[in-house]
């Protein structure tokens, strides 16, 4: 499974390691994907979804089908 949020579009990202003698060796960042079932009541179905913290944050300010009908124009939702 890739670690990819389907509302954001979010990414893991490269970066540093700094120990205490400021030694660097590099790392992954990944965002904090979680697996979620939803009832889009719109569409009369569940769907699930590999989310991030942040999109489930969007999902309930801006509401699951808006969400979800940004995210396959943005192109990063193909369900």
């Amino acid at each position: 499974m890739a670690r990819i949020c389907e509302i954001t579009g979010k990414t893991a990202i490269k970066g540093n390691s700094v120990s205490h003698s400021n030694k660097k060796t590099k790392r992954w960042f990944s965002p904090n994907i979680q697996t979620k079932t939803f009832y889009i009541a719109e569409e009369d179905r569940n769907i699930t979804l590999n989310i991030s913290a942040e999109g489930l944050r969007h999902m309930n300010k801006k509401g699951i089908y808006t969400c979800i009908k940004e995210a396959r124009e943005k192109g990063y939702l193909t369900k």
